[in-house]
């Protein structure tokens, strides 16, 4: 059985050898055959020299190299394209995904598992980012189509068919833990307590994650737009309920002077309302702005390696053509 190891980097120069050396030492442990997918997403630095260096010096090394930063989704999904094992595990550079679980991983796998899933404990987290993670998967899980859990990321194996069916979802604004649940299949979930990150800082800001979490909110379900419509459904209502009870406050007291500070409340509050149902509205009509124009998800500068499952046009020939669309 042939392994896939499909490791998306950005800007990881100063990691990646130790990381290759660490990841080749296990696999040649556990005695899988074995080739290492390298994903370069634009790196600003030397990622690209040095994986080019270890696919030199060991020829179970592939690598794509993007024309500029496309992120992690892209990278993830290029991996997925050239991965030809049996099975596939995606993994992260930096070493907060130890190598030394993929062995569990491939045991729960020969057990029937079509997706093994490492999730990861938040200790050493910081208190704020653990009670905003914890509310924030509780709220979309009451909202979305597919259940997320705290915890899990990209750290996973996949089934063959499991990556194939990933694949077969082309859309371009991508969720891939949202993908991952929706597409099923026997899954299991081991715990492994979170490693510090070796070299860097993570390239995930506050701002990022915010993003992240609304792609997520609304890639997999139509809830917002239902609750926009449940919204003017009420509000409609209380002024039908309001205007009723001034006419009949008018009938029995006469007319008074209208509340200039209740007027202008409604007002701006009605106002605001009308600002965020329209962005709402806005998220998804852009997210079809992207689907209709059929843009590629990334484009290759450089890879030695050839696409597993063909993407619409020519195929690229290792090394040879540049700008490759996917």
């Amino acid at each position: 059985m042939l392994i896939s190891l499909v490791v998306p980097c950005f800007n990881e120069e100063e990691i990646l050898e130790r990381f290759h050396e660490r990841v080749t030492d296990e696999m040649s442990r556990l005695g899988h055959a074995f080739q290492v997918v390298y994903v370069d997403d634009g790196s600003a630095d030397r990622t690209l020299p040095v994986i080019k260096e270890l696919a030199a010096a060991d020829p179970r090394v592939q690598y794509v190299s993007f024309s500029r930063n496309f992120g992690k989704e892209a990278a993830m999904l290029a991996g997925l394209q050239h991965a030809e094992g049996d099975a596939v595990v995606l993994m992260d550079a930096d070493l907060q995904h130890p190598p030394e679980l993929v062995g569990r991983m491939l045991q729960e796998h020969a057990r029937g598992h079509d997706q093994v899933i490492a999730r990861r404990t938040r200790a050493g987290d910081r208190v704020t980012r653990t009670l905003t993670a914890r509310a924030y998967y509780r709220l979309i899980n009451r909202l979305i189509d597919v259940e997320l859990v705290d915890g899990v990321g990209d750290f996973r194996l996949l089934s063959r068919r499991a990556a194939d069916a990933v694949l077969s979802l082309t859309e371009y604004n991508r969720f891939s833990k949202g993908l991952f649940a929706w597409v099923g299949f026997p899954t299991t979930t081991f715990s492994y307590d979170n490693a510090a990150r070796e070299q860097g800082r993570s390239a995930w800001t506050f701002g990022k994650l915010l993003n992240y979490g609304l792609d997520g909110l609304l890639s997999f379900n139509n809830k917002p737009l239902r609750a926009a419509l449940y919204l003017g459904l009420l509000l409609t209502s209380l002024a039908l309920a309001y205007a009723a009870w001034i006419v009949g406050v008018a009938l029995v007291r006469g007319v008074d002077t209208p509340g200039y500070v209740t007027l202008l409340v409604v007002v701006t509050a009605l106002a605001g309302v009308q600002m965020v149902l329209a962005g709402v509205v806005g998220e998804y009509v852009g997210r079809i702005y992207y689907e209709v124009k059929g843009r590629p998800h990334y484009l290759v500068k450089a890879t030695n390696t050839h696409l597993r499952r063909p993407a619409p046009g020519p195929g690229p020939e290792p090394e040879t053509r540049e700008f490759v669309r996917r």
